[in-house]
Formats: structure tokens, C-alpha cells, sequence
């Protein structure tokens, strides 16, 4: 058996063996983070790269990485993931539950947090406006569907009725829907957050464990300037940005495929080259997006390019997360000192 080195950044070089059986070479290839849906690309590198047909075996190994410090991590969570714009109306909520989709579609474990009290639409998106959790052993039973864990505010008042808050009392529901709810063992937790840039977002992001945020713009002017200043309150918290995610970026006319920039060009590429951050995808303004999203099926379910762009930037963003630092304290176990 010898070590086979390729450079592709999805697949973790140092630990690829390959052995020959017979006519043909099997690999065994590990990577950092699930990447299911871009194997039959892989095994297409690495066959060109060999030169014959391959039989490859792929292992995932999803390691917890590091919060900020003072923020303890939750043992069942190995990483969570903040959707956020500073912006109302970039489609924020959607971009969250299509990513949890596709990173599920990928091989992880998924939950995602509606943390949007003041506004939750992620039960209207994942068609669970009736759903009411039961509690088991003090606990919030969270909603199954899609392969996913879903808990929302959405779940707990009717549709229609308002949450008249004040921030203190938001901050205690976030609290206990995060760290009282069934959520089992997870590898990515999506935290849909509310726009803005004020209390609540200040005390999760200094109470709750998220691992990185990644920031939904739409092109226009008037959304970056509140994109903006969402980046940069990330920025002094000290919790990484993987990148930003350009929605409605273009309009394609079904009708006879021409072109159209309506809400503006190039506005998250700036955002992007301002804040030295990748532009991980753009998404077009769809109407299978709308009526995906009105119906309470998310466009990730069906096949098609919109599905193909959501995977390919799941696997984008848990490739990023998967080079910060790591936490290794789960698998390491407890060291006793003895005197």
C-alpha cells in the first residue's frame, strides 16, 4: 500500500491510500466535511489524475472547531453556523434552510434554529405552520422534516400573533429553544438570525457558541449598506465570516432566457473585495424559489441548477469552516494527573 498526494481542496491529501486489486486501483480518501453530492466529480479527478478506472471508498470525518473565547461549546453541537445580512428581504431564511438541506444532502447531521422572534418564517418554509413541539424530559421535541431538526419561535405562538417583546426576554427565548430542545447528535446547527445589528444579535453572538457566519446580500446599494455594517459587527465580536452568498443576483426570462440585472451588478463582489472575503455563490430570482418556499418544499428537494448551486456552496462553506481552528477536547477525552 502506498500514500497517494493529489492537491484538491475538497479532499484531505495527507490521508489517501491507494492499492491495487486486480485490475483496478481502490483508493480510500478522507475529507473534513461532507461532500456526497461532488463524489462523482471526485472520482472523475482522480481517475484522470491516475491515468484508469478507480473504485474509491470516501470517509468523513466532521471535526468540532473552536468558538470565541468564554463561550463554551455544547457537547451534542460540533458546529454552528449563523446566517445573517443586517438586511430584511435579501432572502436570509431561505438561503438557511436550503443550505441545512444541502448540507444534509452532503452526508451531515443538520438542525436548524429559527432565531428570527420578531418575524420566523421558517415554519411557513418548511411547510410546519402546525406543528406544536411536545416536551420530553424538559425538553422542546424539535420538528423533523427533509432529513433535518427544526425549532422556531413560529412553533410555539400562532402565525398571526405578534411576540411584543422587549430584548431581554427574546434573548431568554433564543436561550432556551438553543440549549433545551432534543436536538441529538449534530454536525452543523443553522442559526437563522434576525436583521439588524443590535442587542440580541450582541448577546448570542456573546453567550452562544457559533463557530462562523456566513452573510446573504442582495446587489443593490440600499441592502449593502446595512450588509456592511453586519460584516463589521462580526468583525469585532472575533467570529470569522466565511463569506458572503449574492441572492437574486440576476433574472433569467423564462420566456426567452435574456438577462436582466435588476436589483444592480457586482454589489457583493465590492462587499467582498472590502472585506477581503469570497463571494461563495449567486443565486438567480426564481420564481421555482417562490413558489418552493410559499408551498413549504425548498427548492433543494428537486433537481435542478438552483439545487446544483445550493449543494456546491453547502460543501463551499463547511470546506471553509473545516480550516479554522479545531476542538479536539470531544475525542480526546479527560486527562487524569497522577501525583
Amino acid at each position: 500500500m502506498t500514500k497517494l498526494h493529489i492537491n484538491h481542496p475538497y479532499l484531505d491529501t495527507n490521508n489517501i491510500t491507494i492499492k491495487q486489486d486486480g485490475d483496478i486501483i481502490k483508493l480510500t480518501v478522507n475529507t473534513l466535511f461532507p461532500c456526497d453530492t461532488q463524489h462523482d466529480m471526485l472520482v472523475s479527478y482522480l481517475s484522470a489524475q491516475i491515468g484508469q478506472k478507480i473504485a474509491v471508498d470516501f470517509n468523513c470525518n466532521i471535526i468540532p472547531h473552536k468558538v470565541k473565547d468564554g463561550v463554551i461549546r455544547i457537547k451534542n453541537i460540533k458546529n454552528i453556523i449563523a446566517v445573517t445580512s443586517g438586511k430584511g428581504g435579501v432572502g436570509k431564511s431561505t438561503t438557511a434552510i436550503n443550505l441545512a438541506i444541502s448540507l444534509k444532502n452532503n452526508g451531515a447531521n443538520v438542525g436548524i434554529l429559527d432565531a428570527d422572534i420578531y418575524g420566523p418564517s421558517v415554519p411557513r418554509l418548511v411547510g410546519g405552520c402546525d406543528y406544536k413541539p411536545e416536551v420530553e424530559d424538559a425538553m422542546f421535541v424539535p420538528f423533523e422534516k427533509f432529513g433535518i431538526k427544526i425549532m422556531s419561535f413560529g412553533f410555539l405562538i400562532a402565525e398571526e400573533q405578534p411576540a411584543i417583546w422587549r430584548g431581554t426576554i427574546v434573548n431568554k427565548a433564543l436561550d432556551q429553544m438553543l440549549l433545551d430542545t432534543k436536538w441529538g447528535e449534530i454536525d452543523y446547527l443553522i442559526i437563522d438570525m434576525p436583521p439588524g445589528t443590535g442587542d440580541i444579535h450582541l448577546t448570542m453572538c456573546q453567550k452562544m457558541p457559533i463557530t462562523a457566519v456566513v452573510t446573504v446580500t442582495t446587489p443593490q446599494d440600499i441592502a449593502l449598506l446595512d450588509v456592511k455594517k453586519s460584516i463589521a459587527m462580526y468583525q469585532k465580536l472575533g467570529i470569522p465570516c466565511l463569506g458572503i452568498i449574492e441572492n437574486m443576483s440576476t433574472h433569467i426570462c423564462s420566456n426567452c432566457g435574456h438577462i436582466e440585472h435588476i436589483f444592480g451588478e457586482g454589489g457583493a463582489d465590492k462587499l467582498a473585495n472590502k472585506f477581503n472575503l469570497d463571494l461563495l455563490a449567486k443565486l438567480p430570482l426564481n420564481i421555482d424559489i417562490r413558489i418552493s418556499c410559499d408551498n413549504g418544499e425548498p427548492v433543494t428537494l428537486q433537481q435542478n441548477k438552483i439545487k446544483d448551486i445550493y449543494d456546491k456552496l453547502a460543501v463551499d462553506v463547511a470546506m471553509k469552516l473545516s480550516k479554522l481552528s479545531k476542538d479536539y477536547s470531544s475525542i480526546l477525552g479527560k486527562i487524569n494527573i497522577v501525583k
